[in-house]
Order: C-alpha cells, then structure tokens, then sequence
C-alpha cells in the first residue's frame, strides 16, 4: 500500500515529496487506518519522520474541517519544524504551515498546520474550550512528561469527550507510549487507543565511554573541569572521526546554555576557522538557529553543534556521525520547606541517553562518547522524572481552576498531582487573590491565566507597573522568565546588561519586556501596588517582592563577607562571594537554590537572583505577613514574655512585657506538653509521694489514680489547677510543693489507708526507720527498695509485704562499709542458707560488728559490738 495522499482537493499536501527518505513513511498507512477512530498514539525513534510527515497527513484527512495544532515542547522546535515542513512542502513560512510561540507568530487564515508550544494551545483551551476551527491535536514529544504537555492531554481528552469529531494523536519517541493509549483511549470511551510504530533505522553504533577525573557536579553546578574535559573530548574524537570521513558532523549535548556556551568557546579556541562551531539552545537568534538544524553546505567546514537537550528528539540535525554525551540535564525540582523551586542539574535517564546516543546512527555508522562511567549510567533513572511530579505547581493548579478540575479533580491526567504540592499551589493562589477561600477561580485569577508567565510574575506584573512603571514591570519579569543569569545574584546589574545588549540576546529581551508590559498597561491593577518608587535598583527588588514576598529577605548579623540572609519564609541563604548585594540590609530574592554542599556564606541554599529594598518597601510588599505578637514562655521554672514584632520568620523588634495571666497559662502548658513534667519542680517528698501512688495503682488499680506522666498532663487543670495559676501569674515554680495537687487526687476514705498500703518508711528490728524506695512511675518491672546494714535485720524472719501482703520487699542487705552483699525478697532462706557465706568472709574484714551463728535470735543493732 502506498503512503496516503488524503483527498485529492487542491492545495493538499504530496506527502510522497514531504516523505522521501524518511522511516516514518512506510507506517503512514496504518495511521490512516487508525486515525479514523479518533485517537491514535504513534511511537517512534527520534529521527524516523513522525513530526514532519504526521501532521500533514492530518491536514490532508480534514482538509474541510479545520486547522492540525501540533504542540513541540519548546519554541525553536516549533519553529524548526514549522520551517522544514514549510520547506519540504515548497511554501512559505506562515502559508500552509505556520507557528506561534510566545512573542511571535508566522501564520494566517490560510494555515493548515500549526506548530505551538503547550503553553499557547492551554491559553487558547482556556479561552476557547470547543477549539473552534481545530480539526486535530497532535501532541508531540509525550515522553518528555512536561507538566504542560501533561495537562493538554487530561484536557484535550474532555474536549474529545464533547466534540467526537476532533482527531487527537499522541506521538511518543520511547516505549511509554501505552500509559497515553490507555489514558485517551479509556477517556473516548472505549479501551485504549491504537499505537502506531516504527522501528529503528539505526546504523551500527559504536559507544565509548570516557569519564573524567573528577566530579561532573559540585555546589554551583556543572564545575568547569567537567566541561573542560567535554570540551577536549570532543575535539579529539571529531579529528579522529575527520581523519576517516571528511563528511563527519558531531553533536555535543549539555544540560543548559551556559555549559553550550563556555564548551563551544572552548572548542572554538581549540580547533580554531577549520571546524564551524555552532550552538543550539533557546537562546540563540533564529538565524543560528536555522544553520545548526540545516545540513552542511558544498563546501562548508565540518562542523560541530554544542545543543542543549532540543537535539535529543524535538529536533533533527543532518549529517551527524558522531555524538559526545556529557549525560547531564536539566529538570525542575521543588523544596517545599524551604520555599525553593528551579531547574537544578541531575543524570539524564537512560533513555534520554540511548536516545541521544542514537542520533549518530541515523545516516550511517556512528559514535558517541559517554563522559561518564558505564556505573553512572546504570544508576541513572530508567526514564524522565514527570514534571508535574517534581516541579512547581502554581500555574498548574490555576489553570485547572480555570478549567474548572481544581486540584486535578475528575480529569484524567498521566500522573496524579501530588497533593502537598498542589495544597501549596492552591494556597499560593488563594494569597495572589486568584482562587477564592473555597478554590474557585476568581476574575483576577482568570486575567493571570492569560499572561505567559508564573502566576506570581504575573501578578507582579500587573501590580508592579503602579509603583516602578510598566516598563520596568515588564523587564524584571522578562529577565525572570527568559534563561538568563544574573550576575553575583545582582538583578538590577543584569538588566544594566541586557539593556546594553544589542545582541539575539538583548533584542529578544527587549521584545518581551514590551510585550509583557503592554500587556500590563492593558490590565491595569494596583491591589497590591507599593507607594510609587524611583527609579534604581530598590524598584527592581520592588517588582520581585510583589512577586515572591515569601522571599523577601534581611541580612542576619555576622553572616560573612558574602551576606547571609534570613528569608520570610524561614530559610536561610547566602549570597555568592564578591556579589555586589552584600551591603544592603534588605532583598527580594527572585531565585534561590539548593547547594549541594555549602555556599559561600555556610548555608545549604545560595541566592541566584535578588534585588535590594529599603525596610519600608520589605514591609509593604509582604504586608499580609506582618505579626505582632506576646510570645510568653516557661523556661527553667521561670515565666517572661517579649513582645516581638514579625514579618514572617523575620523578626523585626522584640520588647520585653509582662504577660496576661492567660498567655502565662499558655506558656506552662506549651513547657509540659514539650519537657514534660521535668518542667516542674519536684520535691524529694513530692517525687517519693508520686512513686507510691503509681505503685499502688499498678498493684491495686482503682481508685488509686494514675500518676504516669501522660495521665498527668491529660489532667492537668484537674490535679494542678490553683498551681497552674500561681505559675501564671508568674510564681517562682520552686515555691510550689506538688505533693498538695498529688494529694488531692486521692478519694477519700482510700488517702487514709496510704500510709498503711504503701508505708513512706519501713521499720526493721534495730529500731530503725528505713526509707522505701518505690519504682518510677513508668518503671512496671521493679520492685520497692529496702536498702539497710545487715546486722540491723537480725530477728526478721519473713519479708514484709506491702499492698495487703501482696508484694514483698526487696532487701538490698548491705555491709558495715555500706555496700551490698545480698539482694533478697525472702529473709527465711537467706538466713538459713546463703547467710552463712556472708559471716564467713565478712567477719574478718568486720570483726568489730557482729556475725553470730544464729541470726534468728540476735539482737538486731546499728551499732559495733559492745566492749566487754
């Protein structure tokens, strides 16, 4: 069967042209067959055609019916598809085959396929929930797990739900495809959705592996030994490649633009004008961008492409044999305890690996070059962390309210979000205003959801034009949102540089800045607008604390060279060494990141972008966390109180007061429920009363009341209720006796019968009054304590019994020097048995105390022998 061409109407696509030469081509029939049903998931190798030929295909089956929206997770891969299928077709760009990412847009009335990003096709459900004039949605890259892409296709399958007629397909390039089978399949209302394959066309492929020395990673990132090593790795393997095949082009993968940057400037030192080194990142002007994907030239320089992960399966780049993996990516991480959320650098899973690997088997035998140990990839994850699973939630979680699925509820999603992220999301909203107390979506909240950035960019968008200007507004959140590092952390520095920049760079920021601020003067709102700021850096810091109040941040005292900061949010961060920002006593904190080993100011997170704020600013801009509190406490049995003056974890004055008698009451409460009643103190008299009563609840039960440490402070009021009051009021807790409350437990007429039950004192034959000691309340196994000289004990036939004869007492029987010789609790058999081995080795060492033969009938004394 040959591959479809659709109907036969004018302007349909020649898909034998577009396909020549690609894998994909042969599989097109049985995506025909499938699509007919609705739904179909096609899974197959980078490099194989699904992204160039699928789509056309599409266009060609509802070529009456609508538009084909195709979703690339990034903007140059929409783009850079958009342009190659434009090309194949022999059209312009923004005719038949069109795109729009953020900030740009090629296509019109007569677009039949378009290539967007998932953040466009979301805002565009969320205004038009029919998608009107869309006859089908291709979702491409599903592999990826990218949080937005994630969201399209629980939505996308509602729509599907509503509109029958809407062709969806789900293109995968791993073997995860049958979770999105079963996912838009079960949700059409039928079993799960076909899958369409196409095997690999790889080459034979050889794979190297060559770790370096030392660490790939270390508390700032990628260290530069690291990419160093990328570096020189690639440059020997591309000349040896060169020496055997002229028509060699090497592919080098990094985690992000920085390392793109400082390895292909490394290898443009190394190999000098023979090789054309290009980069290929987000950052890179079109221009740029269009070379590194576009085959290599008659007579063109070899060439090397240093690429972030956009080469890894969005996109093609012609002509590569040979690939150098540094095995590192990019991927979002949150720290909900300490308020942070970024991308961090972490092991690309082994299937980002063989898919990397495999571009250099496309088009003949290949390479690649693993920078890693054959160990460090076999620890590696199986496949990508989902990011909704990792990432922070709060555009997520209002684009579901205004979806009307708040949390996620009732919509189908590949994996379930998780639900203390999404708590946090919500409450994060709820604080922007955007959700109402009980979730629902509110007319402010339904107004962010439209600008292409962070619900709180956004609102400080919004907000922050009424105070610094919508100009300044729309340059702070376009830096924030765009891939740029701010230099020492220093904001208002960075946007000195990009304004400067008249570079791809600084043109392409400048363009957002005026878009974003266009849209702010288009939405005016001042909720929490700050009193109008000068211009400078304070106004920077200004927008950031509108956005991130819960990152507002002062200096603590004695923090280092570097500056050490104490965000509202309770965590502790430090500025990078020689950062410009390390004077001001005030920041707002628009990024902060873990470290995986300390920062240069000894905490375990380290700012990457601030702006400074006066302590004013600080206090308005995170108004709603001003707390003005008496905090009491009880310590060491003594009651103070401070008033202390908070904004958030930050604490701004503290002054001593004298507390009401119902914080006092709070604060002795607050010490027992956290030490226990070791707050208390307990007399010798209290504590032995304490022992004996838990004794006798443990022998006899009730009515003898349990004096446990949790029974007691359960009771509290009950047993300790006037005493509690004295402490209140500030009474020393040294001069309470506790044996009066314990006392007070007792029902009578049982307290006359204590003293009989559990006597305080034993009296033994000499005369003397030998103290009982009784087991600790929580000690269940032991017994009461008779410790007393031996000879004081002569006569005593039996062992007392106390608890009605229930227990006998245990005798530790000691030595004239005091030290133990036997421990019984049956005086009969240790007078008639082991006793006289006690006489015959102790007699010489004591011989001026007695050791009679018949302890029966000698007298019992405290005293040496008489002198005759």
């Amino acid at each position: 069967m040959s591959p479809p061409d659709g109907n036969s109407a004018a302007g349909a696509f020649e898909l034998a042209a577009i396909g020549a030469g690609l894998a994909f081509e042969a599989s097109l029939p049985a995506v025909q067959q499938a699509v007919a049903g609705g739904v179909v998931v096609v899974q197959a190798p980078p490099g194989t055609g699904k992204t160039t030929l699928v789509p056309p295909l599409l266009a060609n089956l509802h070529a009456r019916s609508g538009r084909v929206i195709v979703t690339q997770p990034r903007r140059l891969a929409a783009r850079s598809a958009a342009r190659r299928l434009a090309a194949l077709d022999g059209t312009g760009l923004g005719g038949r085959v069109g795109y729009t990412v953020r900030g740009e847009r090629q296509a019109g009335p007569g677009t039949l396929v378009e290539f967007v990003t998932p953040g466009i096709l979301l805002r565009r459900l969320l205004a038009d929930p029919g998608l009107d004039g869309t006859a089908a949605v291709v979702l491409d890259e599903v592999h990826e797990r990218g949080l937005e892409t994630d969201l399209l296709a629980g939505m996308l399958a509602e729509v599907r739900a509503l509109r029958g007629d809407l062709t969806l397909v789900a293109m995968s390039a791993t073997l995860d495809a049958t979770r999105f089978a079963a996912l838009l399949g079960d949700a059409d209302g039928g079993g799960p959705a076909p899958v369409v394959g196409c095997p690999a066309v790889n080459y034979p492929l050889d794979v190297q592996w060559l770790p370096a020395p030392g660490a790939r990673l270390d508390a700032r990132g990628v260290t530069p030994a690291f990419l160093d090593h990328v570096a020189a790795a690639a440059a020997d393997a591309h000349a040896l490649a060169l020496a055997a095949d002229s028509g060699v082009d090497a592919l080098v993968f990094l985690p992000g633009a920085r390392e793109v940057s400082r390895v292909a400037t490394s290898l443009r030192g190394r190999l000098g004008s023979g090789v054309d080194v290009l980069e290929l990142h987000g950052q890179v002007a079109a221009a740029e961008q269009d070379r590194a994907v576009s085959g290599r030239g008659t007579g063109d320089p070899p060439r090397i492409i240093v690429s972030t992960d956009l080469a890894e399966s969005s996109l093609t780049v012609p002509g590569v044999r040979l690939v150098v993996d540094s095995g590192l990516a990019r991927e979002p991480r949150r720290d909900s305890g300490r308020g942070m959320s970024g991308l961090v650098t972490v092991s690309c899973s082994r299937a980002s690996a063989d898919q990397r690997a495999g571009r250099a088997a496309r088009q003949g035998p290949g390479r690649v070059v693993r920078c890693y140990s054959q160990q460090a990839y076999g620890a590696a994850p199986a496949h990508v962390t989902p990011e909704i699973n990792v990432a922070d939630l709060a555009g997520a979680a209002l684009t579901l309210a205004c979806w009307g699925a708040l949390r996620g509820k009732g919509l189908a999603l590949p994996d379930v979000p998780p639900r203390l992220a999404m708590d946090d999301a919500v409450e994060v909203l709820r604080e922007l205003g955007a959700v109402t107390g009980d979730g629902q979506v509110t007319a402010a909240g339904r107004v962010l959801a439209t600008i292409p950035a962070d619900p709180r960019l956004a609102r400080a968008l919004l907000d922050g034009g009424t105070s610094t200007g919508h100009r300044l507004a729309g340059e702070v959140v376009a830096a924030l949102t765009g891939d740029y590092r701010a230099p020492a952390a220093d904001l208002p520095r960075l946007l000195t540089q990009l304004r400067a920049d008249k570079g791809p760079s600084g043109r392409r920021w400048a363009e957002e800045s005026r878009r974003l601020a266009a849209i702010a003067r288009r939405q005016e709102t001042g909720s929490r607008a700050l009193p109008a700021t000068a211009d400078g850096p304070e106004a920077v810091g200004v927008v950031v604390a509108l956005a991130f109040p819960d990152r507002v941040a002062r200096r603590v005292p004695g923090g280092g060279d570097a500056g050490q900061y104490l965000l509202t949010s309770g965590t502790r961060a430090g500025l990078p060494a020689g950062s410009t920002l390390a004077g001001h006593e005030w920041l707002a904190v628009a990024e902060v990141a873990r470290a995986a080993g300390r920062d240069a100011a000894g905490t375990g997170a380290v700012i990457r972008a601030a702006g400074p704020l006066t302590a004013a600013m600080a206090e308005t801009a995170a108004s709603h966390l001003l707390a003005d509190t008496v905090e009491a406490e009880f310590v060491a049995g003594r009651l103070s109180a401070r008033r202390i003056r908070r904004l958030g974890s930050i604490v701004l004055s503290t002054t001593p007061v004298r507390p009401t008698a119902g914080q006092g009451r709070k604060a002795v409460a607050a010490a027992l429920e956290s030490d226990g009643l070791a707050a208390l103190d307990w007399s010798a008299a209290a504590a032995s009363l304490r022992r004996r009563l838990a004794f006798l609840h443990r022998q006899a039960g009730g009515p003898w009341p349990d004096v446990s440490d949790r029974a007691l402070l359960d009771r509290l009021d009950e047993w300790l209720g006037p005493e509690l009051e004295d402490l209140a009021a500030g009474k020393p807790v040294g001069a309470i006796d506790l044996a009066h409350p314990l006392r007070r437990l007792v029902p009578w007429p049982e307290a006359a019968k204590l003293d009989v039950l559990a006597p305080e004192n034993l009296e033994v034959p000499s005369g003397s009054r030998i103290r009982i000691d009784y087991p600790e309340p929580g000690d269940t196994g032991a017994a009461p304590v008779v410790a007393v000289k031996l000879q004081e004990c002569f006569g005593l036939a039996e062992s007392p019994r106390l608890v009605d004869g229930r227990v006998p007492v245990l005798f530790h029987l000691l030595s004239p020097a005091r030290r133990p010789l036997a421990v019984t609790d049956d005086l009969t058999s240790f007078w008639s048995g082991p006793y006289g081995q006690v006489r015959a080795e102790m007699r010489g060492r004591y011989p001026k105390h007695p050791w009679p033969e018949d302890p029966w009938t000698a007298l019992a004394t405290a005293r040496t022998k008489q002198r005759k």
